[in-house]
């Protein structure tokens, strides 16, 4: 096994851990890892609520998400000698579940969901046909899942992270919200909404504090679109054995990932229409 350079405690939140890592994009958030090319990592990951959808019947959680906290990404993990204008080769050579606990009150300790999103809260892409919040749950049992809530139907685990990409520029950034901004004005009473502008409530920018964290974090992206850093890709691909070439934009590349999920369809109808869970991942 390689060596875990982002450890995550499963009895600790997010933000309470030995190495903590970020909600927003922004390049003035620290690394909080830093490898040389070539070398071989494992990195935990939580699953994208911290904890706050759990193992039981009622949809309550999905309908009352904290989406303002989204997604709790591991890193940034710097790239020694990585500089604006190359391309960063990561290769995935594992991912799974949270290893050795397979129960537990956090997704991914033997158990994901699968939600849909009430329109007042985030919604999907099948809002006027699934207004109400819904959720199932799956549990985990040689390799595939199975829900009490979907008798009968199994998946077989294609396991991914639904985010991963690498910091933007400051030039970048602005791009970002500036896009976003424009989008949201052609439409603002819009529900949900067309685009979600920066937002400091919630925000988690690893180590930054004070006025450094004030400022980032009423400029930083959120994490819900993917973009030209790579971002919230949901392809059900990216798994095991895969290459994936991303653009860098700052010194190390500051490559994040999270959001992991056991399985899914081509992308997430529903906003949250993968099974989600927390688990692991090994890079090269």
């Amino acid at each position: 096994m390689p060596d875990v350079v982002f450890p995550l405690d499963s009895t600790k939140k997010f933000t309470d851990q030995e190495k903590i890592g970020h909600n927003r994009w922004h390049p003035d958030i620290p690394a909080q890892v830093h490898v040389k090319p070539g070398d071989s990592f494992r990195v935990h990951c939580r699953e994208w609520f911290d904890g706050a959808i759990v193992n039981d019947d009622s949809a309550d959680d999905i309908l009352n998400a904290p989406l303002a906290g989204v997604h709790v990404l591991s890193g940034p993990i710097s790239v020694e000698g990585v500089q604006p204008g190359d391309l960063l080769i990561v290769d995935i050579l594992d991912v799974g579940p949270i290893p050795q606990e397979d129960s537990g009150p956090l997704a991914g300790q033997g158990w994901g969901y699968t939600g849909v999103f009430a329109t007042s809260n985030g919604g999907g892409f099948l809002t006027e046909q699934f207004p109400d919040a819904y959720k199932v749950i799956w549990d985990f049992q040689g390799g595939k899942a199975t829900s009490r809530h979907v008798p009968g139907v199994s998946f077989t685990g294609i396991v991914h992270p639904g985010l991963m990409g690498t910091a933007p520029s400051h030039e970048l950034l602005g791009k970002w919200n500036a896009r976003e901004q424009a989008l949201i004005d052609t439409d603002p009473g819009r529900v949900p909404p067309l685009a979600l502008p920066p937002l400091p409530d919630s925000a988690i920018l690893g180590s930054l504090s004070g006025a450094d964290f004030d400022r980032a974090a009423a400029e930083a992206a959120r994490t819900a679109p993917p973009r030209e850093n790579g971002g919230n890709q949901d392809i059900k691909n990216l798994t095991k054995g895969t290459r994936v070439f991303y653009p860098v934009f700052v010194d190390g590349g500051n490559l994040s990932m999270g959001d992991l999920h056991f399985s899914q369809g081509d992308g997430e109808i529903t906003f949250c229409g993968a099974i989600e869970m927390g688990g692991f991942m090994d890079l090269h």
